[in-house]
């Protein structure tokens, strides 16, 4: 067998059993990248050393912690509870009103800190109490917040972008331009799936706030509106990059919760650092270990086998990125997001601009397909954070997801067949 085949089945057969026996996937990386070393006659222990230093030694990556940051103290200093006041005053009393609130505040709130689980967590804390309360079927509610979370990975500012543009030498501006149209129209699909689920379940209408209770509320929001505009105008006039834009919205959160807010105590900010930094040190340490296997997987000229396989399929872009979607979709029910695009990514890219794919395009495409992976089990990461606060059993959870995972899915393919509705917006807003 040659060292290229050798080295394919000890990555995939040797990663397919350390995730089985349940290990830390940024060590499953390091020792499946040092498998494929001893495999292709290349072991060197300070090679090995220089690449985990080498994943994380990266300016961009430095947005990853702060956009972390920038989500705890949104959490912790009432910037997300405010969102969703206020969209609970706009809407809440219609039918249902309960699941627009958490569509509504997913869009608003993917705006701001970009991390699918720190939004779903706040989402699911304070709404899922009020459903249980209402009478909502709570494995739809759970559905629906966990389909809501993942908006924030598309919606800029985004930390799956960061990393991917990291990667792959992808412009991030552009990644985040890339994602703000799919984003909305992910935000409308759960509104025509949400009505469409409402048909079946019997809810009661509520009494509209008085105009004055809804201003008050929308007054109150207005420094966490505030956020998106200067994250984003920033970014868009050029005052400040992704990386710096992620500063600037973790200084942003931190002055309006103590200040502004006066939510959180200054000694509270030590704790909210230590959730961040945890955090920060496993997304960082899965970069350092998909470094490791990125390295020895290029070595072992697999992108060059991978593009043998595919090679056919250049000549027809839609059909490759059809393929490619669905082969995505396959590795999303086992690998989380940022494992996806760090293992990934950097092997199909080249095919996909060989086939004369646009890379930002691709890069929205990679970066939705493996953000609906965080709801597809068995892994389902952000399926795992709804069952956890909403105290409800997994597989309820994968029932109530499955209406909304098959609207996102119609709508990964929209874009497979228009690809303009990505591309068309960034070239205009570039």
């Amino acid at each position: 067998m040659s060292n290229e085949g050798l080295s394919f089945i000890v990555f995939s057969v040797g990663m397919l059993a350390l995730m089985g026996i349940g290990m830390n996937m940024g060590l499953a990386l390091v020792l499946t990248g040092a498998g494929m070393a001893w495999v292709l006659d290349f072991w060197d222990t300070q090679l090995l050393a220089q690449n985990l230093v080498a994943g994380v030694d990266s300016f961009p990556l430095l947005a990853v912690p702060f956009f972390i940051l920038a989500g705890e103290l949104m959490n912790s200093g009432g910037i997300s509870r405010r969102i969703i006041t206020m969209a609970q005053a706009w809407v809440g009393h219609i039918r249902g009103g309960l699941g627009f609130v958490a569509i509504g505040a997913a869009v608003m709130m993917a705006s701001m800190s970009g991390s699918a689980l720190a939004d779903t967590a706040a989402l699911a804390t304070i709404l899922m109490p009020m459903m249980r309360q209402q009478g909502y079927p709570m494995h739809t509610s759970a559905g629906l917040l966990a389909s809501g979370g993942i908006i924030a990975p598309i919606i800029p500012p985004s930390m799956p972008f960061v990393i991917y543009g990291v990667t792959t030498n992808t412009s991030i501006s552009a990644l985040f331009l890339s994602g703000i149209v799919p984003g909305l129209i992910m935000g409308a699909g759960l509104i025509v799936a949400w009505k469409l689920v409402l048909r079946n379940i019997e809810l009661p209408e509520g009494q509209p706030l008085p105009m004055r209770e809804r201003l008050q509320a929308t007054l109150k929001a207005f420094w966490a509106m505030l956020m998106p505009v200067i994250i984003i105008g920033g970014m868009k006039s050029g005052v400040f990059t992704p990386t710096e834009a992620a500063v600037v919205a973790a200084f942003y959160a931190l002055v309006v919760a103590l200040f502004v807010h006066r939510e959180m105590k200054v000694a509270e900010v030590y704790g909210v650092l230590v959730r961040a930094a945890k955090t920060t040190a496993i997304v960082m340490f899965l970069c350092a270990g998909a470094q490791v296997a990125s390295y020895m997987i290029t070595l072992a000229d697999l992108p060059s086998v991978l593009s043998g396989w595919l090679g056919p399929l250049v000549e027809s872009p839609r059909l490759l990125m059809l393929v490619m979607m669905l082969v995505l979709i396959l590795v999303g029910t086992a690998l989380d997001l940022t494992p996806t695009i760090l293992i990934f990514a950097p092997v199909m890219l080249p095919i996909a601009v060989k086939a004369g794919i646009d890379p930002v395009y691709f890069g929205l495409m990679f970066v939705l397909n493996g953000a609906i992976g965080l709801i597809t089990p068995p892994v389902g990461t952000v399926l795992n954070v709804v069952a956890g606060v909403g105290r409800l059993p997994l597989h309820r959870v994968v029932q109530g997801v499955n209406p909304f995972l098959i609207t996102y899915t119609l709508i990964l393919f929209l874009f497979v067949l228009f690809p303009q509705i990505v591309t068309a917006p960034v070239a205009w807003m570039r």
